[in-house]
């Protein structure tokens, strides 16, 4: 297992992040338990979380994966060994009304309360890295595309946040922060208030990254790089799409967007057209699709870390075997043809 610093930090993480979104309602803790024991055997000391988990959030999951994660971790007994990263709900416009009774502002008393409960779930006095979980404003994420100027309040501003997640790292209670779901303007603007009002710089954007989108090499790539900021690329399977079994109409018992039919960003027209091309490069080149998808997530330089979910330890075990996996230069140039006739089908 390679492993990378999470920006300008001492912290070392992994090339693999283990996402444990689905723990608490696709799987169960014992099956939670079970991934986080074999991602750990295979080197893996990275686990991503969020205060919402699990998805689909609900009154009666909420916070129920990082509560997983936290008997683990008690019951383990080496915290130092694994990098805790969760995350802080942006406004839900009422979305989840259980969650600080509807006020998921990202100030300074909503971020505190926050933090306080998720050290209370994970069992542990400190948070590796703590990411804002989407924008406080109105701006492109999940999916959006085409800006839309608004003369609407922003709301909470940029430097008021970091101001309170400034405060969480003061306390001894966060290590590094980071921002997720976030554009080139709102990184740039973390980072001018980091610098300009000596507080601590944002260190990673988990965003999504994968074969079917690709948006981020847009402008946050570069920005990212010139910066020290490093990519925490999630869906980087588009939601499982990528493995093939969704292909034709397919929908297995159990799976995902089976399961869960509101979760349709990556089965449209052009994205099941691309995906195909995919599969028939994997095919030609003996490749396992899931492993090919992966492997070239993880070969991007802007890439600190690849998060997989997984719901069976059949797919964990795979998802790891791809931190072994160099692609080729002709699988690469390969997939770069596709990714030319049909670019970022599912943003």
């Amino acid at each position: 297992m390679d492993y990378c610093n999470l920006g300008g930090t001492d912290i070392k993480v992994s090339k693999i992040c283990l996402g444990s979104m689905t723990w608490g309602e696709q799987n169960s803790e014992d099956e939670g338990r079970k991934q986080l024991d074999m991602a750990s055997a295979q080197g893996v000391n990275f686990v991503d979380t969020a205060e919402m988990y699990s998805v689909p959030s609900s009154e009666q999951t909420y916070g129920i994966t990082e509560t997983i994660i936290g008997n683990w971790l008690s019951r383990r007994k080496r915290r130092d060994d694994i990098v805790i990263a969760t995350k802080v709900v942006g406004p839900a416009g009422g979305w989840m009304p259980y969650i600080r009774h509807g006020q998921t502002r990202l100030n300074k008393a909503n971020i505190s309360q926050a933090v306080d409960n998720s050290l209370e779930r994970l069992r542990t006095d400190y948070i590796d890295l703590y990411q804002v979980h989407w924008p406080e404003r109105k701006t492109n994420y999940f999916g959006k595309l085409g800006y839309e100027y608004s003369d609407e309040d922003d709301g909470i501003a940029v430097e008021e946040t970091l101001s309170a997640l400034s405060e969480c790292v003061r306390a001894g209670k966060v290590r590094a922060i980071g921002v997720s779901n976030e554009t080139p303007w709102g990184v740039m603007r973390y980072l001018h208030f980091a610098d300009t009002l000596k507080m601590p710089r944002i260190v990673t954007v988990q965003n999504p990254y994968s074969l079917l989108n690709r948006t981020y090499e847009i402008g946050l790539a570069e920005v990212t790089r010139r910066e020290g900021v490093g990519l925490l690329a999630y869906s980087p399977l588009g939601f499982g799409v990528l493995t093939g079994k969704y292909v034709h109409g397919e929908r297995p018992q159990r799976a995902r967007l089976t399961l869960f039919k509101q979760f349709v960003r990556y089965l449209g027209t052009r994205a099941q057209a691309a995906t195909q091309q995919y599969l028939k490069i994997a095919e030609r080149h003996e490749l396992s699709p899931a492993k090919m998808a992966l492997a070239y997530v993880n070969s991007r330089p802007f890439v600190t870390s690849s998060i997989i979910g997984a719901t069976s330890l059949e797919q964990l075990k795979e998802n790891l075997d791809s931190a072994h996996l160099q692609l080729n230069e002709e699988v690469l140039r390969d997939i770069e043809l596709v990714h030319k006739d049909n670019p970022n089908p599912a943003p």
